[in-house]
């Protein structure tokens, strides 16, 4: 096949392939039409001439001894036989024989037409999908196309279709085509009959992570860590910050001057509500500050279940509406969170106190003496 190479890097130039994978693409396609055209029972090989840009097929025959019996006279030629054609080939070394692909009927010609199309293609699906795989836990962004009778959403990314499935976008989202929207990938798939899919979703924790990298400098570059973060869609989250350096306040940082970076992100998510909060190695204190705003009497951690006294006029700010805030901080911290009501005057460990005298109690009480 005079040209070839003119041939494949038109094909590489076009799909975006590299032209090696192509080339390899090409060599397979015609061995295999040729085991279906010419005979199934040769061994075929076939290479590519760059400096003549062609490409020569042929069939590789095995060397053996003389005294070797080999009923198999497709693949092995006895050494005397052989040194017909190559006084000084040798004892398992190969004879090629160059076939002629210029008889190739039309039958065999569509045939690798065929195979060479569907190769390509799958080598088009294989790159998007190591591509896209890349990509996992990512925000990507592209133009809404179409949204189904099922609520489903599909996105236009680049060079393929992506779908948002209803249940992966946050409650009371309305999309209409031809808006831009952007979405974590979540997974991506690959089958012979249905090529790659593409799953996203606006309702992972892993969305409000991507969208608090982007916005936050500090997170971006390492200097401030997301430890932990839990999500209850369009309603409320919870994120655990952490930072190596002294001169960095993560949850200032990340808030920013009047709240104008965790605002950009909280609108972005249909204005979730956000609270930042110090991550800490002690489970106690960890506990504690994700139980915020509620203030904390004191936590006791057995395995992974912690039981927080607190007082009754604190426990409705720890539970939250319809118990959103303790929820949130139980999937943030990873334990079971037990709230334990205690009076104003009794302790963690049941033994009462004297009530706190105030300020003005302490002053009276030294005019009096």
């Amino acid at each position: 096949m005079e040209k070839i190479l003119d041939i494949i890097e038109g094909i590489s130039y076009e799909k975006g392939l590299p032209i090696e994978s192509v080339m390899e693409v090409v060599k397979e396609s015609v061995i295999k039409v040729a085991q279906q055209t010419l005979d199934s029972k040769i061994l075929y090989d076939a290479e590519i001439n760059k400096k003549n840009k062609t490409l020569h097929l042929y069939q590789v025959i095995s060397v053996c001894g003389d005294d070797e019996i080999k009923e198999d006279k497709e693949h092995y030629i006895p050494l005397s036989e052989a040194r017909k054609h190559d006084g000084e080939i040798k004892v398992g070394d190969e004879l090629r024989y160059e076939l002629s692909l210029e008889n190739m009927n039309r039958s065999a010609v569509n045939t690798l037409f065929r195979e060479l199309e569907f190769r390509i293609q799958r080598l088009v699906e294989t790159q998007l999908f190591d591509k896209y795989k890349a990509q996992i836990g990512k925000i990507v962004s592209g133009n809404v196309v179409r949204i189904d009778d099922l609520g489903n959403t599909f996105v236009e990314i680049d060079e393929i279709r992506a779908v948002l499935p209803k249940k992966n976008r946050i409650k009371g989202e309305e999309f209409r085509v031809g808006q831009v929207i952007g979405a974590v990938l979540k997974y991506v798939g690959i089958d012979k009959q249905n090529g790659i899919s593409i799953e996203l979703s606006r309702t992972t924790p892993k969305m409000l992570e991507e969208l608090l990298r982007l916005e936050v400098p500090e997170i971006k570059d390492g200097e401030v860590e997301i430890v932990a973060c839990a999500r209850i869609p369009g309603e409320r989250a919870k994120v655990a910050l952490k930072t190596d350096s002294m001169k960095v306040d993560p949850v200032g940082a990340t808030v920013g001057v009047k709240g104008v970076r965790i605002n950009a992100v909280s609108k972005e998510l249909k204005n979730e509500s956000i609270d930042c909060i110090e991550f800490s190695n002690q489970p106690e204190i960890y506990i504690a500050r994700a139980l915020s705003p509620a203030l904390i009497v004191s936590v006791v951690v057995e395995d992974k279940k912690a039981v927080v006294s607190i007082s009754s006029e604190q426990k409705p700010k720890a539970i939250g509406k319809n118990g959103i805030n303790v929820r949130l901080a139980s999937m943030l911290t990873g334990y079971e969170i037990e709230l334990k009501e205690i009076d104003h005057g009794t302790l963690a460990d049941g033994q009462t106190k004297e009530p706190e005298k105030s300020n003005l109690d302490i002053l009276s009480s030294l005019f009096k003496e």
